[in-house]
């Protein structure tokens, strides 16, 4: 057959070898490097993630099961997570849901509707001013073995609330994306638990006490 008579390579026989092998090289090293990656981002927030996690159980056996169910489902939705965005919010969020599953699956979880409002149509809850600092500042470095027990006596959700905005420093959006509600609740929830707390501190240690329980 002459050179001019053979016929064009069929569809399926064409190839272009160098550039294949170029996107599955990216694409294996893209995949490797999500893992290197998530392993990275972890190492920085395990020590606060930890903190958090203790808080939110009062104990370290919880606080480490709590950290292993965050943390294999974080890996298993890592491809879900935007590098855009802060990786210790994302965390927070998995971790508050795990936290929740927990509670329920021990039957200790209260649920209360704080969107709601009172008969008269006004807002059913008092809210305190959202810039106000001090208490932020108070709880930040004063979580001993008391407060710790006050922030236990709270409900779940106004402890996580409390937790995230008072200790972790997180603005109100931030938490109420965290915890999938709206800021006017996250404002309600932390209002009241810092009540709680206060109540539960003057009641167990009011000269030690007193003094933050004024600025909560």
């Amino acid at each position: 057959m002459k050179p001019e008579q053979m016929e064009e390579p069929r569809a399926y026989e064409r190839t272009d070898a160098p550039m294949l092998t170029l996107a599955f090289k990216d694409r294996s090293e893209t995949l490797m490097d999500r893992p290197a990656l998530f392993e990275s981002l972890v190492r920085d927030a395990y020590r606060p993630a930890y903190g958090l996690a203790y808080r939110l159980t009062g104990n370290a056996a919880e606080a480490e099961d709590l950290m292993q169910e965050t943390f294999v489902r974080a890996f298993r939705f890592f491809h879900r997570y935007d590098e855009s965005l802060p990786f210790a919010s994302w965390l927070y969020r998995i971790m508050t849901n795990a936290h929740i599953d927990m509670v329920r699956r021990r039957g200790k979880l209260r649920t209360t509707s704080l969107d709601c409002g009172g008969h008269d149509g006004t807002s059913g809850w008092e809210v305190s001013d959202p810039e106000s600092t001090p208490d932020r500042e108070m709880m930040r470095n004063a979580v001993d073995d008391t407060v710790q027990a006050g922030l236990m006596a709270m409900t779940p959700e106004f402890r996580t609330a409390v937790l995230l905005a008072d200790v972790e420093g997180l603005a109100y959006e931030e938490v109420a994306d965290i915890m999938r509600t709206s800021v006017g609740t996250v404002r309600s929830r932390i209002h009241r638990g810092r009540k709680q707390l206060r109540a539960f501190l003057l009641r167990h240690a009011p000269d030690t006490y007193s003094e933050m329980a004024n600025e909560l």
